[in-house]
């Protein structure tokens, strides 16, 4: 069992993962947490909730002392990933490039062990420049020759979420009608963050040599019900109005057209109905995590007093 003022290193620890761990290891005793991310607006988050946690502001992708952070880890969470985005450049730099540089790095410092935070995406039907280069991504881990384990989680949603759930929550309540795809019965399997933070905090405790883990919510649930459980957790009245999947389709690319980030893309609409189901482990089973009910989650997730206010940018 490791040492809980041990130093525990998180990359792209700005994200929606890395806050919703950084909560969860302090409420669980860990003291001594090193998180880097090259987004300031959201590390500047992390550092006005935990002024404690070592911040550091560094673009992975690029050489810099931002290395030295791993100096005496005794455990590195690998976080960092690029998502969306317009240009296939941008994924090779963020998801492959960046890897290279933390890998040598590891290497460089001995550290003892890595918990990789891959996605289902990488054994679904998609192909698409963040399926392709997760994949790749993933790979690189594997052979790198540092002790590891992997976790592939569904589509995540919890507190400080900028896109997928938490978008929709905030689009819902400031729109006089809510667009659906087509019939809305996409099946998914959102996995609640914070569940999904007490697993790997299981895996930087046991550190299984080699594991894989496909770690899936345990609800399946239709898109369109997801929609409808979040607009009774928030007690929204916004209608909900089907529009036919073609349409929805154009609008989306015409909308990229204007925006640098959009927060839901053609290519996560041909995701959202690609029929994908994921088969994943007992999360209670192996790793003494029992999942949140769904719309129990939603509630924390989008009603919390202390959390649910504070949106991250992408």
């Amino acid at each position: 069992m490791i040492d809980k003022h041990a130093k525990l290193v998180l990359t792209g620890a700005a994200g929606l993962v890395g806050q919703n761990l950084i909560v969860e290891l302090k409420a669980q005793g860990y003291t001594q947490i090193v998180a880097i991310d090259k987004h300031a607006y959201n590390l500047e988050i992390l550092r006005q909730l935990h002024p404690d946690v070592t911040a550091i502001l560094a673009d992975l992708a690029e050489e810099g002392d931002w290395t030295e952070a791993f100096a005496g880890a005794a455990c590195v969470v690998q976080l960092h990933a690029q998502i969306t985005g317009k240009s296939p450049d941008l994924f090779v730099r963020n998801n492959i490039d960046a890897t290279a540089r933390v890998l040598k790095a590891l290497q460089a410092h001995a550290v003892p062990y890595l918990v990789h935070i891959s996605s289902s995406v990488v054994v679904s039907v998609g192909d698409d420049e963040y399926t392709r280069t997760k994949k790749t991504q993933e790979s690189m881990v594997v052979v790198g020759g540092i002790p590891h384990c992997v976790l592939r989680p569904t589509l995540m949603f919890g507190w400080f979420d900028p896109k997928h759930l938490g978008w929709l929550s905030r689009f819902m309540a400031k729109t006089p009608l809510f667009p659906i795809p087509g019939d809305g019965r996409y099946m998914r399997q959102p996995l609640y963050e914070r569940d999904f933070c007490r697993c790997i905090v299981r895996c930087i405790e046991t550190q299984p040599d080699g594991a894989v883990y496909d770690v899936v919510g345990e609800t399946r649930i239709d898109y369109v019900d997801i929609i409808k459980t979040i607009k009774q957790a928030k007690q929204l009245r916004t209608p909900i109005v089907h529009i036919p999947y073609g349409l929805f389709h154009l609008l989306l690319r015409v909308y990229a057209l204007f925006s640098g980030k959009p927060p839901f893309t053609a290519d996560q609409l041909k995701a959202l109905t690609a029929g994908d189901e994921f088969h994943g482990i007992d999360t209670e089973e192996v790793f003494g995590v029992r999942q949140t009910p769904f719309a129990e989650a939603v509630r924390e997730s989008y009603c919390d007093q202390k959390y649910s206010s504070i949106t991250l940018k992408r």
